[in-house]
């Protein structure tokens, strides 16, 4: 059990990480787009100059929409009360199953220690809405294939 919210401690710092990284690298990139709008002068090829400021503007947007994900995502790690424990799987659950291990916060990818390998996922992926909701004893079919809850911490 301690091993557990040692573990959960772990995943929720990966999770934290990941989003701290994202957001960094999306806003060093909102800064250099910024700064290319900025300093780029009129030349005398208009057109080309026009066509290259749009793009540049699409590329911005494109990143505060990224950006926006990010944070939002960063908001829901956030919303995890760590200290809670519960038999009914929900955010911030730790779920060990016959097929994989899952940590439900930020889609952020695999997690892996010398013990265990954890994939963190979020509530709204495929495997989340399935878990959602369940408890130790509980199966789910996916893939066509049997899976089985082992615990839920």
């Amino acid at each position: 059990m301690e091993d557990q919210k040692k573990l959960k401690k772990e995943l929720f710092q990966f999770c934290e990480i990941f989003v701290s990284n994202k957001i960094e690298t999306i806003k060093a990139n909102l800064s250099s787009i910024q700064e290319a709008l900025t300093s780029e002068t009129k030349s005398s090829a208009g057109d080309k100059h026009e066509t290259g400021r749009a793009m540049l503007q699409i590329e911005r947007e494109k990143l505060g929409e990224r950006l926006k994900v990010a944070e939002e995502m960063g908001n829901t790690l956030f919303s995890i009360n760590q200290g809670e424990e519960s038999i009914r799987i929900g955010l911030g659950s730790l779920v060990f199953t016959s097929n994989n291990n899952f940590y439900i916060a930020i889609p952020s990818g695999l997690y892996s220690n010398q013990v265990e390998k954890v994939y963190c996922i979020s509530l709204q992926s495929p495997i989340g809405n399935l878990l959602f909701g369940k408890a130790k004893g509980d199966f789910f079919e996916f893939n066509g294939k049997r899976v089985d809850i082992l615990s839920v911490e």
